[in-house]
């Protein structure tokens, strides 16, 4: 399968379609899709035509299990072009105009978490704990949490949640997060293609100016503080790779100054 083919591109009426294409590496994404991803992003957002965007991806297992960390393990150059890509998609997801919906129908890991989190709707298949869940594990696995990772949870969840799911990297199903009317809509597993579907043809029906106003105003009110975040990801992921590691005190100071600049 070529790069191309990794990641779907699909406009039909005023939907445009984006899906991750990789089941067998359980739609991990390089670097390549990572660009794919962002490319099809800013086609959709500039397309004439789309009012809405569907993101979504194939097999039934898992939406995403996020990064490949495979492809950048030992590459460090590869590494920056994950966080730069990622960071990249999940920024222009959010502050984009046109309103993003997932079709969720499996589990989500890390970037695959966070992809689901910058949509702006949420669409759920009805499938137990085990077969569908959310998973933050960046701490777990010594993985800076990054492009986003901080951000969105809290924009998502509130400050406490966010802090739960990634301080105890826990598994999250449906249950849970409806619990936080988190879903915008569930569906039968079985149901889940026709159902997403008609409820985005629904949306797409609704004039462009409320479509896009609605979530741009919502955007240019948070806009400051969404980009001040994930620079502050960046600057503080900086340091917690760093070769040379920090003292308690150096690690105090720095943090007193990020209070400075970002408060």
């Amino acid at each position: 399968m070529s790069d191309q083919e990794l990641i779907l591109y699909d406009v039909k009426g005023r939907i445009a379609t984006i899906t991750l294409n990789r089941p067998d590496k359980a739609n991990a994404c390089n670097v390549s899709m990572l660009r794919l991803i962002y490319e099809n992003l800013i086609n959709a957002d500039e397309d004439e035509k789309v009012k809405c965007i569907l993101m979504k991806s194939t097999g039934q297992r898992f939406f995403s299990a996020g990064y490949d960390l495979k492809e950048i393990q030992g590459s460090p150059e590869k590494a920056v072009q994950i966080q730069e890509w990622g960071r990249k998609v999940n920024e222009t997801m959010v502050l984009m105009k046109k309103p993003i919906i997932a079709q969720v129908q499996g589990i989500a890991v890390g970037f695959g978490v966070m992809v689901i989190l910058a949509c702006d709707l949420k669409i759920f298949a009805d499938r137990p704990k085990e077969e569908l869940y959310f998973r933050l594990p960046e701490i777990a696995i010594s993985a800076f949490p990054q492009t986003g990772a901080t951000l969105l949870p809290l924009l998502a969840f509130g400050l406490n949640y966010a802090k739960t799911l990634l301080y105890t990297t826990d598994k999250v199903g449906i249950e849970e997060l409806k619990n936080i009317n988190f879903p915008t809509r569930i569906f039968p597993l079985d149901l889940l293609e026709t159902e997403t579907l008609s409820f985005v043809k629904q949306l797409s029906k609704y004039q462009t100016e409320f479509l896009f106003f609605i979530k741009s105003m919502l955007t240019i009110m948070n806009k400051s503080y969404i980009k001040s975040c994930f620079d502050l990801e960046d600057e503080c992921g900086k340091v917690a790779y760093a070769t040379e590691k920090k003292s308690m005190k150096e690690l105090d100071d720095f943090i007193k100054g990020l209070y400075i600049k970002y408060t």
